[in-house]
């Protein structure tokens, strides 16, 4: 049976940071000092999203002799979709607390 899709506050925080720059390849250390999630969260996360179909992966040569290659990270056309609505979701439930206390 396939796993649902990960709707948790760390993966909110990783697609929405992702969202900032859906195109682009990232790196974990990257995504990691935008969130604030650390190693042991992050990248579960991230295998989990790319096994799921929301992440591509792949390994990129470094860009000066003497590093090692890096795995890089970018939301497939499923992923941007997922990403927008849980964020889209995000906004909605946000708006709706607010409202619901302004009229307490």
């Amino acid at each position: 049976m396939a796993r649902k899709p990960n709707n948790s506050a760390q993966a909110r925080k990783l697609l929405s940071a992702m969202l900032r720059q859906p195109r682009a390849w990232q790196y974990g250390y990257e995504l990691s000092k935008q969130t604030d999630l650390k190693s042991g969260t992050l990248y579960p996360l991230l295998i989990r999203l790319s096994d799921q179909g929301f992440l591509e992966s792949q390994w990129q040569e470094p860009e000066r002799p003497g590093k090692p290659p890096r795995h890089a990270y970018k939301l497939t056309l499923n992923g941007l979709a997922f990403a927008r609505e849980m964020v889209a979701t995000d906004t909605a439930s946000a708006v709706r607390r607010k409202l619901a206390g302004a009229t307490t």
